[in-house]
């Protein structure tokens, strides 16, 4: 009825950089992390505090490591 809570993902964070990109024009913000060659993955939509905090707790990263890109 209520569903199995979900694992966190297995996540390596050695030489991953987590950014937030941010559109200029319609505001919209995804989260992801860069690595060591300046890819970015995208990991998740961010509409609010809420979405925010989630990406935080997952992949265990504090507000201060994360860094946003226009």
């Amino acid at each position: 009825m209520f569903g199995r809570k979900k694992a966190a993902p297995v996540f390596d964070r050695t030489g991953k950089t987590p950014v937030i990109r941010a559109s200029i024009c319609t505001g919209e913000k995804v989260a992801g992390y860069r690595d060591e060659k300046g890819r970015f993955t995208e990991v998740m939509l961010i509409r609010g505090d809420r979405d925010m905090q989630e990406f935080l707790d997952r992949y265990g990263f504090s507000r201060d490591e994360v860094k946003t890109e226009w």
